[in-house]
């Protein structure tokens, strides 16, 4: 996080005001990830529900006219090299860049960090209401839509067969918080930073809304989903502002922009 992240001008950030104390933040971040993880398998057992909700969710992507998710399924399996690639960034990517998001946050830009950390909590919680109340079959799993769990046949593959996969629970594909959470790195180093390269981190959420759907592990439904609990997160929960001064030190001499960070509240 260098060439997207730097500023092309100097930046500072009240660090002893804003930055909040590193075991605290350990602890808070950590409990996030696991209330992901354990939240989602306490949601399990709906399996028929699932499957209703997931040819629910099917019929009513083709009557909004969205793309069929076996066209970028297609297009992977043109290659198995790619679809590998495509299985490996499913499967290894998300938790790691989130986490490097937030880490990098947490000691450059401090006052976005508390921001960061609030917005993902929002929404992670949020997302695990869902299963309970709409438990989701992913499409690899739904019979008749002509696409094949790529994980499963060219591997690797993060899952087992549903009825022994005590680890994670796959019945909850809506929302799509590989998406959403991609989406909020991306939103959150585009608004941390003022490099004129910021905006290529977008990349990151429009792959990952490829891979999510050429796998087969969530449909377009699941990352609009996913899209509108961001949304509602970001407006609910504002970024730290920052304001631009210029200091004049004789005729035609002006000290470098110094960006001073307002709100930096915990």
């Amino acid at each position: 996080m260098t060439a997207l992240t730097e500023p092309a001008e100097a930046e500072t950030e009240p660090d002893a005001a804003a930055r909040p104390g590193l075991i605290r933040e350990f602890l808070l971040v950590a409990g996030l990830f696991l209330v992901y993880k354990l939240g989602r398998q306490l949601a399990t057992g709906h399996t028929l529900r699932a499957f209703h909700n997931a040819h629910h969710v099917w019929d009513l992507e083709r009557s909004l006219h969205l793309p069929r998710e076996t066209a970028v399924q297609s297009a992977l399996l043109h290659s198995d090299t790619l679809v590998h690639v495509a299985n490996t960034y499913y499967a290894t990517v998300h938790f790691p860049a989130t986490l490097a998001f937030l880490v990098w946050l947490y000691l450059r830009r401090p006052a976005h960090y508390v921001w960061a950390r609030r917005v993902l909590a929002a929404v992670t919680a949020a997302a695990l209401v869902l299963p309970f109340t709409f438990p989701l079959a992913p499409p690899r799993m739904l019979a008749g839509t002509g696409l094949v769990d790529t994980a499963r046949i060219y591997g690797p593959s993060v899952y087992g067969p549903p009825a022994h996969d005590h680890l994670s629970n796959q019945f909850a594909a809506m929302p799509s918080l590989h998406f959403g959470w991609a989406l909020m790195v991306a939103i959150g180093l585009i608004t941390a930073t003022r490099s004129r390269w910021r905006w290529l981190w977008l990349l990151h959420p429009l792959l990952t809304l490829l891979v999510i759907v050429g796998t087969a592990n969530h449909y377009w439904l699941d990352a609009l989903a996913a899209t509108a609990m961001l949304g509602l997160a970001l407006a609910l929960l504002r970024p730290p502002h920052r304001t631009t001064t210029q200091v004049g030190r004789g005729p035609g001499r002006i000290v470098p922009r110094q960006r001073v960070l307002a709100g930096a509240a915990r």
